[in-house]
C-alpha cells in the first residue's frame, strides 16, 4: 500500500465483530521495543527488519490477527519466545505504508489481551498459538468511585501536560467501561513501556484502575513541581543570570527532594585533599576553602575562582617524589651517550649522586652552566634528569620582565595563576624534578618588578624549603628540586643571584671534539631526520674539518649541524630522484654542495712584520684572534686609535704607549724619532666593537716593534693586561683564547704568569699543540715576542808595527 494514514483513525466496526472473525489459531508474533498496543485502541507501529516486513505482508494478505508482545530485553534484535513478556495484545492491521529504505509503517487496532500457549515455528518469523484472556466485567460502587476519581485526575493531567490535548479528556468521558478507560489513559501517558506493560498484565479491574491512578498522580506531581521550579527560577533570575536557568532549576529540584547540596563534588574534593598528603598548614587552609566553596552559589563569580584554587591545591605533589637512580655506572653511561667531553659537569653530577647515596637528605644543588651558544647547556639538563630518573621541566627566562611570572598573581586579580615554578612542578607531577631555568642572564626588569629578585628565594637552599607563591599563599618545599640555570655571560646576572649558584663554565669545543661529536651525534641525527640511511651517505673526517674551519665560526655546534643538514637534504633529493649508489662526502663534495668557503680568517704566516702583533680576545661565542697594527708618520707626537675600540681598550693603548716612551732608553729607541712622529694604532674588523684590558701587552709589543724596528716572532700570539710599571696582570677566558689560537695555527702564546693555574681546564691536545710562555713583566714579553737584534761581527784590529830604521 502506498497511501498515507492518520494514526488517530479508529475502526468503525464493533470490537465484538472483529473478535468474532478470529477463532483460537496460530498467529504471527511481532516483538515490540519502544511502543505498546492496548485492546480497543489504534496505534501506529514501524518495523525495519526484513523478516518483520514479511510478517506484516503475510498478515495483510491472509487477514489474520497479529500478536504484539513487548520484549523483556529492549536491546535484543532477535528475541525468542522466552524473551517476550507473558501477556500481550492481539490486533488487526488497518493500513500500511512502505518507505523506500525498506521500513514499513502500519496502523494496528488492538483487539484483546492474549498469551502464548504453544510455539508453532520460529522461521521466517515467530508463529504461536495464542489464547484470548477474558476480562471480568465487574461493577461495584468502589469501582465507580475510582472511575470518577480517575476522570478528575485526567482532567488535571490534561491541563498540566503540554503533550496532551483536550480530546484525550473528551475520549475519557465517553468511555463507559473502567477497563477501557484505564487502557485509554495508559496509552496516552508519558510513561515508560515497562510501566504500561504492568497495566496490560493486570486483569483485575480494581487493581488496574488503582495502578493507573498512582501513575497519573505521580505524573501530576512531577508536572506541578516542574511548574513550581520554573516559577521559582524565573523570580530569582536577573538580566545577568539568565545563562544559569538550568542550574537554578536543578537547585530547586534538589530543594524539593530534600537534598540541599549536591555532595558528590564536595566529597570528591575531600577525598583528593586527604590523598594529597598535604602539610598540616596547607590541609587546614584547603578544608577551610572547601567549606567556603560548599556554601557558594554556582552562579557567583567566586565559585569558579574557589574551585580552581582547590584544584591547584589537590593537584600539586606535596608529598610525591621519585626515587633517585643512584647507580653511578649507569649515570656515567647515560651522560657519555648524550654528550661528548664536558667532563667537569659530568663529574659534578656523579659527585652529587655519590653524596646522595651516602646522605639521602642532601638538598639539591643549584648549578649555573655558563658558556657560548650551541655547546649543549640545555640538552645537558635533559641528560641529567634521565640519569637521575627524575622528570624534567624547562622554564625560559629570556626577556622575562614581570615578577609575577616567578611568584604568580594574587587571587584578587581576574585570571590569576601560579608562577612558572609551581606550574612546572604540577606538570612534572613530582616535587623533586630537574628544573632548567634557561637564559638567566637575559632577565630584565621594569615597572612590573624584577624577576631576578624573585629568583633569590627560589635559588637559595636555605630559603626555598618554604617558597611562597602569591597565588597559593602557602609555603611549598623546593629544597628537593634540582635547579640548573644556563647563561652565556655572568656579567648581567646580579651579584646576589650569582652568589647563590655554583658556576660551571662550558667553553667551546676543539676541532677534534667537534669532529667526534659530529660523528657520534650530529650525523646520525641528521641522516635519520632527512629520511636517509647510513648505507646511502657517509662523511670523511677531512670534509668535517673543512665544514668546521671554513664554513662555520663558532664555539658551539649549531651552525655545523645546519651545514650537515644542508648536505643531507641535497643528498636526499638525489636519492628521491633515483640515485642508487652511496654518496661519500669529501672536501670536493662539500664545496660542490655548499659553494666556496664562507669563513675567511686572517692569514697567519711565517712572515715577520714590524709593528704588527697578534692578540687573543674573548667573545660571547668563544675566543678570537685580534691583530694590532701600529704605524708612524711625520708629525708632532700625535696619537690616533681606530677600530671601534671601547674606553677600556683605548686606555690600555695609552698605557702601552706611555710605558714604551718611559722605557725608550732601555728598549734602544731613538727619543728624537718619537718626538717627530705621530703614532696610529688600528685594530682590524673596524665594524666590530671591541673592549677590554687584555690587549694591553699586544699593543705594547706592536708599538715597541714599530719604534725598535724589530719584527714580531711569526705565529706568536699574546694576551694580558699592562700597567704603567710594566707588570702583566692576569686575564679571563683563557681556555676560549687558547682554543682560538689553536684554530688559527698559532704555535706560541705568551700569557700572564698568574694564569698558569687556569690551564687545568684546557684540553690536553691544546696544551700539547701550543708552546706557552708565562711572563710577569713587559720586558720579558718583549724579549720573547720580538726578533732578537743581530749583533754585528767585531772588526779585526790591525797590528801596525813600526819599522826599525
Amino acid at each position: 500500500m502506498t497511501q498515507d494514514f492518520d494514526p488517530n483513525e479508529v475502526s468503525t466496526r464493533n470490537d465484538k465483530d472483529l473478535l468474532a472473525d478470529y477463532s483460537p489459531q496460530a498467529a504471527p508474533i511481532l516483538p515490540l521495543k519502544s511502543s505498546l498496543v492496548f485492546p480497543n485502541l489504534v496505534a501506529p507501529l514501524m518495523v525495519t527488519e526484513q523478516k518483520h516486513s514479511k510478517l506484516v505482508d503475510d498478515v495483510l494478505m491472509k487477514g489474520t490477527r497479529i500478536g504484539l508482545f513487548l520484549q523483556k530485553d529492549l536491546e535484543d534484535s532477535n528475541p525468542g519466545p522466552d524473551g517476550l513478556c507473558r501477556i500481550g495484545c492481539s490486533g488487526t492491521i488497518l493500513k500500511m505504508l512502505r518507505f523506500p529504505d525498506g521500513a514499513v509503517r502500519f496502523l494496528v487496532q488492538g483487539l484483546s489481551r492474549i498469551k502464548i500457549t504453544n510455539v508453532v515455528s520460529t522461521e521466517p518469523y515467530l508463529t504461536a498459538i495464542i489464547e484470548d484472556i477474558k476480562e471480568p466485567e465487574e461493577t461495584s460502587v468502589e469501582l465507580v468511585a475510582y472511575q470518577r476519581n480517575l476522570l478528575e485526575r485526567v482532567k488535571t493531567l490534561v491541563n498540566l501536560a503540554p503533550y496532551l490535548n483536550d480530546e484525550v479528556y473528551v475520549s475519557a468521558i465517553n468511555e463507559e467501561s473502567p477497563s477501557r478507560l484505564v487502557d485509554m489513559v495508559a496509552s496516552n501517558m508519558n510513561s515508560s513501556v515497562q510501566e504500561k506493560q504492568s497495566i496490560l498484565e493486570l486483569i483485575d479491574p480494581t487493581k488496574r484502575i488503582m495502578r493507573i491512578l498512582s501513575m497519573v498522580n505521580k505524573e501530576i506531581e512531577v508536572l506541578e513541581l516542574s511548574h513550581k521550579i520554573q516559577s521559582q527560577a524565573s523570580e530569582e533570575l536577573s538580566k545577568s543570570q539568565r545563562d544559569y536557568i538550568l542550574r537554578e532549576q536543578i537547585k530547586a529540584i534538589r530543594k524539593e527532594l530534600g537534598h540541599l547540596d549536591d555532595r558528590a563534588e564536595i566529597e570528591e574534593l575531600e577525598k583528593k585533599i586527604e590523598a594529597a598528603k598535604m602539610p598540616d598548614q596547607v590541609r587546614e587552609v584547603a578544608h577551610k576553602e572547601l567549606d567556603r566553596f560548599s556554601r557558594m552559589n554556582p552562579s557567583s563569580a567566586e565559585y569558579t575562582v574557589s574551585h580552581t584554587y582547590l584544584d591547584w591545591l589537590v593537584d600539586l605533589p606535596w608529598d610525591k617524589s621519585t626515587k633517585d637512580n643512584l647507580d653511578l655506572r649507569r649515570a656515567k653511561r647515560i651522560l657519555d651517550e648524550d654528550h661528548f667531553g664536558l667532563h667537569k659537569i659530568k663529574d659534578r653530577m656523579l659527585e652529587f649522586l655519590a653524596v646522595r647515596k651516602l646522605n639521602p637528605t642532601q638538598k639539591g644543588p643549584i648549578l649555573c652552566l655558563v658558556g657560548p651558544p650551541g655547546v649543549g647547556k640545555t640538552s645537558l639538563g635533559r641528560s641529567i634528569a634521565r640519569a637521575l630518573g627524575r622528570p624534567f621541566a624547562r622554564i625560559s627566562l629570556g626577556g622575562m620582565r614581570d615578577e609575577a611570572e616567578i611568584r604568580g598573581h594574587r587571587r584578587t586579580y581576574i585570571g590569576a595563576m601560579p608562577g612558572r615554578i609551581i606550574q612546572a612542578i604540577k606538570r612534572a607531577k613530582y616535587n623533586n624534578p630537574v628544573i632548567m631555568l634557561d637564559e638567566i642572564d637575559k632577565v630584565g626588569s621594569d615597572f612590573r618588578g624584577d624577576p631576578s629578585s624573585a629568583l633569590l628565594e627560589t635559588l637559595d637552599p636555605e630559603q626555598n624549603y618554604s617558597f611562597t607563591d602569591h597565588y597559593l599563599d602557602l609555603p611549598f618545599d623546593l629544597s628537593k628540586v634540582m635547579f640548573i640555570t644556563t647563561a652565556n655571560i655572568l656579567d648581567t646576572i646580579p651579584p646576589a643571584l650569582r652568589d647563590r649558584m655554583e658556576v660551571i663554565r662550558i667553553s667551546g669545543y676543539t676541532e677534534i671534539e667537534k669532529v667526534e661529536i659530529a660523528k657520534r651525534h650530529l650525523l646520525p641525527k641528521q641522516i635519520t631526520d632527512n629520511g636517509l640511511k647510513p648505507s646511502q651517505i657517509s662523511f670523511h673526517d677531512r670534509a668535517l674539518r673543512l665544514l668546521i674551519n671554513s664554513y662555520t665560526n663558532e664555539a658551539g655546534l649549531r651552525n655545523l649541524e645546519r651545514e650537515v643538514a644542508s648536505i643531507c637534504r641535497k643528498v636526499a633529493r638525489k636519492v628521491a630522484g633515483g640515485l642508487k649508489r652511496k654518496t661519500s662526502v669529501t672536501t670536493k663534495e662539500v664545496e660542490k654542495f655548499l659553494g666556496p668557503p664562507r669563513i675567511t680568517r686572517e692569514r697567519i704566516t711565517d712572515k715577520k712584520h714590524v709593528g704588527v702583533a697578534l692578540g687573543l680576545a674573548w667573545t660571547s661565542v668563544g675566543g678570537e684572534t685580534l691583530f694590532v697594527e701600529a704605524t708612524a708618520m711625520p708629525g708632532k707626537k700625535g696619537f690616533t686609535i681606530t677600530g671601534q675600540l671601547g674606553d677600556v681598550m683605548q686606555e690600555s693603548a695609552k698605557a702601552a704607549l706611555s710605558f714604551v716612551r718611559a722605557n725608550s732608553e732601555s728598549l734602544g729607541i731613538d727619543p728624537e724619532f718619537m718626538q717627530t712622529h705621530d703614532i696610529h694604532i688600528h685594530v682590524p674588523a673596524g665594524a666590530t666593537p671591541k673592549d677590554g684590558p687584555s690587549a694591553g701587552i699586544t699593543m705594547a709589543t706592536a708599538i715597541a716593534s714599530l719604534f725598535t724596528g724589530r719584527p714580531v716572532q711569526p705565529r706568536l700570539a699574546m694576551t694580558g693586561e699592562i700597567t704603567l710599571r710594566g707588570e702583566v696582570l692576569p686575564i679571563g677566558g683563557l681556555k676560549e683564547k687558547l682554543l682560538a689560537a689553536y684554530r688559527a695555527g698559532v704555535k706560541t702564546v705568551i700569557l700572564p704568569k698568574e694564569n698558569r693555574k687556569d690551564l687545568y681546564d684546557v684540553p690536553a691536545e691544546i696544551k700539547k699543540g701550543l708552546k706557552l710562555i708565562f711572563c710577569n713583566n713587559v720586558a720579558s714579553v718583549l724579549e720573547a715576542a720580538l726578533v732578537p737584534v743581530k749583533k754585528k761581527p767585531a772588526k779585526k784590529r790591525r797590528n801596525l808595527s813600526k819599522k826599525k830604521s
